[in-house]
């Protein structure tokens, strides 16, 4: 039985200064977080950073106490709760946590065991701490808010798809449905990356987004992925068909939802933290479809998005992690390994 220390090594961000001052992430050392019935105790290998990192971090007030980010985790199980049934000390795992509790970005990580899944066997322990935030997004707004089954047709526009959530999101819809995809990237190098993810079409988002998408299909397309609405909402509006959808993951304060009623067009937000925060009844979805993915990338339907990794789960290669998110010109996903 492994003997596990009293306290861990971990990063804690605050709000208050720039990411470049190095009070921004600070190295710290804490007490094991306590186990729930139904929590694992991971002793994490990797993590990769996303945007909701920076978003979490910058929102918080000048006098809010240090916290633990991190939303994704790869590493092993190394002990369980009393009411634990999925998991135990020894199995290698994949996950991502909730935004109410203790993060990822630390030697330990407590998460409930609905929320966690078995790592995909031929993926790296970095390959695999990549995808549990991006897929469960992705699914999620596949399958549950768009409702699409391996019956569906028609044609989704993916924004930004060469991002974390985008590059995931179009290989599961080629792999698992029969819609088109339209991926949205503005450099060379970025489009090429959105076709290796399975789009057959690509388009720049930062030219006439509207004038492009109609060049592949002149009447419209039927579904809209937005990580990115602001300012956008007019082109969505007029692109999309009547009785279309749109699903959103990011949030714009001046959105004008009058523009979408005279098509009947319906608007969907994506959260992957609901079912975990709210303790849903179908919390254990979020199992399922990992463990559903962890098949998916075995059989070699799905490749990981990891494209930089870095040395060390500390401050300081966070701060860069960071800050290769912020610069907004990333492909893929940033993970850091112990």
């Amino acid at each position: 039985m492994t003997t596990l220390p009293n306290t861990m090594h971990a990063v804690a961000a605050t709000g208050s200064v720039p990411l470049h001052d190095e009070r921004a992430l600070t190295d710290v050392e804490l007490p094991l977080p306590e186990l729930r019935p139904r929590d694992v105790l991971v002793e994490v290998a990797a993590v990769s950073v996303n945007p909701v990192d920076l978003k979490t971090r910058g929102r918080r007030a000048a006098d809010a106490p240090p916290v633990v980010l991190g939303f994704d985790a790869a590493g092993t199980v190394v002990a369980v709760g009393p009411e634990v049934t999925l998991f135990a000390p020894g199995d290698e795992v994949y996950h991502a946590g909730v935004i109410n509790r203790q993060g990822t970005n630390a030697e330990y990580h407590a998460v409930d065991e609905r929320l966690v899944g078995r790592k995909p066997a031929n993926l790296s322990i970095a390959d695999a701490a990549a995808m549990p935030l991006t897929t469960i997004t992705a699914w999620e707004s596949l399958f549950d808010r768009f409702r699409l089954t391996s019956e569906s047709e028609g044609t989704l526009l993916a924004v930004a798809a060469a991002g974390g959530v985008g590059s995931i999101l179009t290989q599961l819809a080629t792999a698992l449905t029969g819609v088109t995809v339209i991926g949205t990237a503005s450099r060379p190098e970025t489009q090429e990356w959105v076709r290796r993810m399975g789009a057959p079409h690509v388009v720049d988002h930062h030219g006439d987004l509207a004038a492009a998408v109609r060049e592949i299909t002149p009447e419209g397309v039927d579904r809209v992925f937005t990580p990115s609405t602001g300012g956008r909402l007019p082109v969505y509006a007029d692109l999309l068909r009547p009785f279309g959808s749109i699903v959103a993951i990011d949030e714009d304060p001046d959105l004008d939802m009058r523009l979408l009623k005279a098509k009947s067009i319906a608007w969907l937000w994506e959260s992957m933290f609901t079912r975990g925060v709210f303790e849903t009844p179908d919390m254990i979805r979020q199992h399922e479809l990992l463990d559903e993915a962890s098949a998916l990338f075995e059989a070699g339907r799905l490749r990981s998005t990891l494209t930089r990794e870095i040395s060390g789960i500390d401050a300081e290669g966070l701060r860069e992690a960071h800050a290769i998110v912020a610069s907004g010109g990333s492909i893929g996903k940033v993970v850091l390994t112990r």
